[in-house]
């Protein structure tokens, strides 16, 4: 007997998206650069589904509602220029942070931007993709780190780090030739945690 092709069962998997965040907004900031040549270097390890969001583009108010994100859930009043950014957390597996260090932290953008959110972060991983000076955003990393976890996140414990940006790059690309299989090496983490946790929030609700 011929049997009918399960046409379903052989489609390729659907890659895991993988959200760039651009955290830094302030004039003349240089999380751009970084995020364009880390997004390219995701696309070409053929993992993810890379996505790039930049905070600059998004309405951020400092200002939160008395409700938490946690428990309001789809119902949280958000401001109508966050829908692109709550969009795009909520259909993410995966999450690379290029954030600067600002006075040995992370900016006040990013943690607005956590802040506004909750459910999207759980129970997906997050890499760091930091600069700065001679520890390049090690700090800003450390804090995230701590900030994370908070809202059911999964921090990678390897991060990618840039110190002395200023003189480390060159038209758009960093001179140490160990930046790209460094690159890869986070990607290859942060692609299995994103297969693995995705599965996991198919298979059972995450109960945060």
């Amino acid at each position: 007997m011929t049997q009918t092709p399960d046409h379903a069962s052989a489609r390729p998997p659907v890659l895991p998206v993988l959200t760039v965040l651009v955290a830094s907004v302030r004039e003349g900031r240089f999380g751009p650069v970084v995020a364009s040549w880390f997004a390219e270097q995701a696309r070409t390890h053929g993992v993810f589904d890379v996505r790039v969001v930049d905070l600059a583009d998004i309405e951020l108010p400092l200002a939160l509602p008395a409700s938490s994100p946690k428990y309001a859930g789809d119902a949280y009043p958000r401001p109508a220029g966050m829908a692109p950014l709550t969009r795009a957390l909520a259909e993410a597996d995966a999450f690379a942070f290029v954030t600067p260090e600002y006075n040995h932290s992370f900016p006040a953008s990013l943690k607005a931007a956590i802040d506004w959110h909750f459910t999207q972060w759980a129970a997906k991983p997050v890499a760091f993709v930091s600069y700065g000076g001679a520890v390049g955003g090690a700090h800003a990393a450390l804090h995230l780190e701590n900030v994370l976890t908070e809202l059911h996140a999964v921090p990678l414990r390897d991060r990618l780090a840039f110190a002395r940006y200023l003189t480390a790059w060159e038209d758009g690309l960093p001179l140490d030739p160990a930046a790209a299989p460094l690159a890869k090496d986070l990607l290859d983490r942060l692609g299995w945690w994103a297969r693995t946790l995705r599965t996991g929030r198919e298979t059972e609700p995450y109960p945060g």
